[in-house]
């Protein structure tokens, strides 16, 4: 596989990121794809930009691989979603590495409890739990983790 470039998105870019998103959410069993899910994820894009994000991509020769969202002066990992056919191929992994040069001493971040495969892999990352709690936009209990360097691996 080529090394993805990680680099800022393009606002010609949030329609495929939201698509992107919507498919690995989706790939993760907790909702199903509809018209409405991508048209709240759309708009989701550019209102969360306004709100602080600092959205990249992982491009793999011109085509979007993986999104990942941060809020840098929170020291928050908000999103991070690998497309579908790029899953199994250490792409979270090396957009957590670029995560870890950009906030090299804390990260914290949230994940559904029911994306077990999510959470585990954040654990074995060295991120710890802090606490559960329902996030009342989506209804879904939430595990807040955090990451302090020094922290396991």
């Amino acid at each position: 596989m080529t090394t993805p470039a990680i680099r800022p998105a393009r606002p010609a870019e949030y329609d495929d990121i939201a698509c992107l998103w919507m498919e690995s959410w989706v790939s993760t069993g907790l909702d199903r794809a509809s018209d409405v899910l991508l048209s709240n994820l759309r708009a989701r894009v550019p209102r969360e930009i306004a709100r602080g994000w600092s959205l990249f991509v992982a491009d793999v020769e011109g085509q979007l691989a993986a999104m990942l969202a941060l809020h840098l002066p929170q020291l928050y990992l908000d999103q991070l979603f690998v497309a579908p056919d790029h899953q199994g191929r250490s792409l979270g992994s090396q957009l957590l590495a670029f995560t870890r040069q950009l906030l090299p001493n804390e990260i914290w971040l949230r994940c559904a409890r029911e994306n077990e495969k999510a959470w585990r892999w954040y654990e074995r990352e060295g991120f710890v739990i802090e606490r559960e709690a329902v996030e009342p936009s989506n209804g879904l209990m939430m595990k807040y983790y955090r990451w302090k360097k020094g922290n396991r691996p």
